[in-house]
């Protein structure tokens, strides 16, 4: 089973990244500095960092049934960032988002985090999670307003190469698990 390539929210549309999306993905959020602070993917300094970005995402849509999608404004179908899907396993899966600066505050990445979790329910994934940064306060709140729980702290496991290249960081573990809910995603 493969999810579709494109997923309609009532206010975005989220659909499997392009080649021509390049420019628009390193101009909207990727290059932004502010924006990729806390992310576990280094900021893009070119537009070939953007390519390689678009390479990878094709190769998670061959090996998985989903992979990244770019999150799209309905109403005026403006590039508003990005989410998706990443499989270690095919019943388990990590999840994220990243949105331009002009589209925070507006519940959308709670909006895209509900279609991830859609998605991965329609895809019989039976745990979905996410890593942050703890000191990263908003998007802790997104994932909790998106169904996901704490799960607890990893200690100096991830690099958050945005902040300081090398550095382990601790960073919290969220999750939403499929099997044994009984409200729909």
């Amino acid at each position: 089973m493969t999810a579709s390539t494109t997923i309609q929210t009532e206010r975005l549309l989220l659909r499997k990244p392009e080649a021509e999306d390049a420019a628009s993905i390193f101009e909207r959020y990727a290059s932004d500095a502010e924006v990729c602070r806390y992310l576990a993917w280094p900021r893009h300094r070119t537009i070939e960092d953007t390519h390689a970005f678009l390479e990878f995402s094709d190769s998670e849509w061959q090996s998985w049934p989903a992979g990244p999608y770019l999150i799209y404004s309905l109403s005026d179908g403006n590039l508003l960032g990005s989410t998706g899907l990443e499989f270690k396993q095919p019943e388990r899966a990590s999840t994220g988002y990243v949105l331009a600066r002009d589209s925070w505050g507006k519940g959308l990445a709670t909006e895209a985090l509900h279609a991830m979790r859609k998605a991965a329910h329609d895809l019989s994934v039976e745990r979905l999670y996410a890593h942050v940064h703890p000191q990263h306060h908003p998007s802790r709140r997104v994932l909790e307003k998106s169904g996901f729980e704490l799960e607890g702290t990893l200690r100096q496991s991830q690099e958050f190469p945005n902040l300081e290249s090398g550095v382990k960081y601790d960073v919290a573990c969220y999750a939403w698990m499929a099997k044994g809910k009984t409200t729909n995603p």
